[in-house]
């Protein structure tokens, strides 16, 4: 393969592993550029569900990076081969960089069908087996900037053997091995990066192995799987990313799979991750609620924030799901639940709350209607409920990560934290 364009320039490391920097050389003629750590753009199809790209464009601060997802665009594969123009002219997109990623990170990828040749994603009308020649020939005709490579991610779920995570690691360097083969003698992928995939389970040495190995390889950046929301508590988590980046080289970005909860983002940035998939808005969404967390770190700013009722208001709330997290009552990692980052706006207490979501935020949604509002639009099922909500969402959960950047540049990541997480922030891991 040709020498990879994709560079990251670190302008700080904080305390030996937090990231500032950019990533750049990003899209085949390399002018794009993203700031770490960041977030990519979550998409259905090359669309951030319930939003058209005009609605979508409002929005400033949007990340340069687009990530689709091979479990929905496989079953396309036939229209896309006749489009011959690629994945990104063929939804519309424009001045994006496009990534594509095996399974969608907000929906759940059931276990036990993968094989020494194949893995298997799931699309719309269920189960699809990929070997190495069809996940190459996907790649070719969806034409992404960088994609990740194929691997066995099965052994996030609890009690997985060790046998079983040594044969995880061992598939996912063989596709990876097979996948650049193919790669470095295809011309159509020529401009293209490959992400190669660390796995491991929850077994350190495993973690190591699969680290050190494919940093051996000609990758342009790495993706950390099996570490997502609900596989395990922050602190093993924690433990085991410092471990694998120690293996990897500082020049490549860092992308995790699978967390989006910001109290998580947090202590995996601490750790060295550089990159986030941005799904956590969108489940968020779907729930009816709406992510309403303080992430301000200026001492004028802070005062502010704090000082608004929106953000009181959410310090009570939060207070009282730790409170019950902590009695074992509310499980907060899976991802299907309600976290401390949001308020639900279908509940009754909303029907004549006439303030925005947040008091302050700029978006679209914030500017123009009421918590009242959305309440009704809820509750009588409107469409227009998931369209605001988005919106608001969106530009709340971007607009944490620039604080991220911010607060890492000027040695502030401890005033964010307590922002975010309250002043019993200490109290948010799980406690098994």
């Amino acid at each position: 393969m040709a020498g990879s364009r994709m560079k990251l320039e670190l302008t700080r490391v904080v305390q030996g592993r937090g990231r500032l920097g950019v990533l750049k050389g990003l899209g085949k003629t390399g002018q794009h550029s993203l700031e770490v750590p960041g977030c990519l753009l979550y998409t259905h199809l090359g669309t951030v569900p319930h939003l058209t790209q005009d609605t979508l464009h409002t929005l400033s601060k949007l990340p340069s990076v687009t990530q689709v997802t091979l479990s929905q665009i496989v079953e396309h594969q036939e229209v896309l081969e006749e489009f011959k123009d690629g994945f990104r002219k063929f939804a519309g997109l424009h001045d994006t960089v496009l990534y594509c990623s095996l399974h969608d990170p907000a929906a759940p990828c059931p276990t036990g069908y993968t094989t020494n040749k194949t893995v298997s994603v799931w699309g719309s009308s269920g189960r699809i087996e990929l070997t190495v020649a069809k996940f190459m020939a996907l790649q070719k005709t969806v034409q992404p900037d960088w994609y990740q490579s194929m691997a066995d991610g099965e052994t996030w779920q609890n009690n997985a053997s060790r046998k079983r995570v040594r044969k995880s690691v061992d598939r996912t360097l063989a596709h990876l091995d097979e996948c650049l083969l193919v790669h470095q003698n295809s011309q159509e992928l020529e401009a293209v990066e490959v992400f190669g995939v660390v796995e491991g389970g929850d077994i350190l040495e495993e973690r190591v192995r699969s680290a050190r190995e494919t940093a051996k390889r000609p990758v342009a950046g790495f993706c950390l799987d099996g570490l997502q929301t609900g596989s395990m508590d922050q602190a093993l988590r924690t433990q085991l990313i410092i471990a694998v980046t120690k293996e990897l080289p500082e020049d490549k970005p860092r992308l995790l799979q699978g967390v989006g909860r910001p109290d998580e983002v947090l202590a995996c940035v601490e750790a060295g991750v550089d990159l986030f998939e941005s799904f956590f808005p969108f489940l968020v969404t779907e729930r009816g609620c709406a992510l309403c967390f303080s992430f301000g770190i200026s001492p004028d700013l802070e005062r502010a924030v704090r000082a608004s009722p929106a953000v009181l208001e959410l310090n009570e709330e939060g207070d009282t799901a730790r409170d019950t997290q902590l009695n074992g009552d509310l499980i907060l990692d899976d991802q299907t639940q309600m976290t401390y980052f949001e308020i639900n706006l279908k509940e009754k207490r909303y029907q004549d709350d006439f303030r925005p979501v947040v008091e302050g935020c700029g978006c679209y949604c914030c500017k123009n209607h009421q918590r009242a509002y959305l309440h009704h639009l809820l509750v009588t099922n409107e469409l227009l409920a998931g369209v605001l909500l988005m919106i608001h969402n969106t530009a709340h959960y971007h607009g944490f990560f620039v604080a991220v950047r911010e607060a890492l540049a000027k040695d502030k990541l401890d005033v964010l934290k307590r922002g975010v997480l309250g002043e019993r922030g200490g109290q948010t891991e799980r406690k098994d």
